[in-house]
């Protein structure tokens, strides 16, 4: 009986990558929707009142899932943009380029959630805490990945100026997470831990859906998104001009 050796290295070919991507981003998509909606039906109709912040606490499900993407999509970002980097791929900086949007999308939504949540809770839309300033600098890094990419005609170029930003970026990541030990900040520290909850089991539940919700949600966008790039930059291959005839 013969086993089936699948040879990965092949897919960091743009032309199969493409044909990867389109097999796996619906199955994404559709996890993506169902988990989101089981996530906020915990978060609505089951988890409980908090007993200090009221209903306003609702708001962490998405909250604490886009804080978390918000870092962890920046993290995956910076090492496409090394590999890309150091071994001159191409997919590399493809991807890179596909996932900071939804990043910089996440670190807005955790901005905008966390002035929500903020309002009632300190009394102001916005403080200078260390946490919501160093979130703050994660978007303008994602923004400046953007508008540095778009600012250089050579593609090529521009992957290697936007992965040595990306790489230089890459430190914000720890201050926001160790913000909250490091310094004596506003923001209270983190409820979920390996060493246990702090909060009830529904709405850790609920949470960890939306957090495996929010996982689905970027790998799906991302394919799609990549598969975008492939053919704008690829468009004078032949393989691309069968792809879209």
């Amino acid at each position: 009986m013969k086993t089936r050796v699948i040879h990965w290295f092949k897919f960091a070919s743009p032309q199969n990558f493409y044909a990867l991507s389109g097999q796996m981003w619906p199955w994404f998509a559709s996890l993506a929707a169902v988990l989101t909606a089981a996530g906020l039906w915990i978060a609505f109709f089951v988890a409980p009142v908090d007993a200090q912040q009221g209903q306003g606490y609702r708001i962490i499900f998405v909250h604490v899932p886009a804080s978390q993407m918000s870092m962890f999509i920046y993290l995956v970002m910076a090492a496409w943009a090394g590999v890309g980097l150091a071994f001159n791929t191409r997919l590399s900086g493809m991807m890179a380029s596909a996932l900071a949007p939804t990043g910089a999308w996440f670190a807005f939504l955790s901005l905008v959630t966390g002035a929500l949540w903020g309002k009632p809770m300190w009394g102001a839309w916005w403080v200078w805490d260390a946490r919501l300033t160093s979130e703050l600098i994660l978007l303008f890094l994602y923004l400046g990945f953007m508008a540095l990419q778009a600012s250089i005609d050579d593609p090529r170029r521009a992957d290697k100026a936007c992965a040595i930003l990306a790489l230089v970026g890459a430190v914000n990541v720890p201050i926001i997470y160790f913000s909250v030990k490091w310094w004596n900040t506003l923001h209270q520290g983190a409820s979920v831990s390996l060493r246990g909850s702090s909060i009830a089991t529904p709405m850790l539940m609920g949470m960890l859906i939306m957090v495996l919700a929010f996982w689905m949600y970027t790998i799906a966008i991302s394919l799609l998104r990549v598969r975008s790039i492939i053919l704008d930059r690829e468009r004078h291959t032949d393989w691309v001009k069968h792809a879209v005839a």
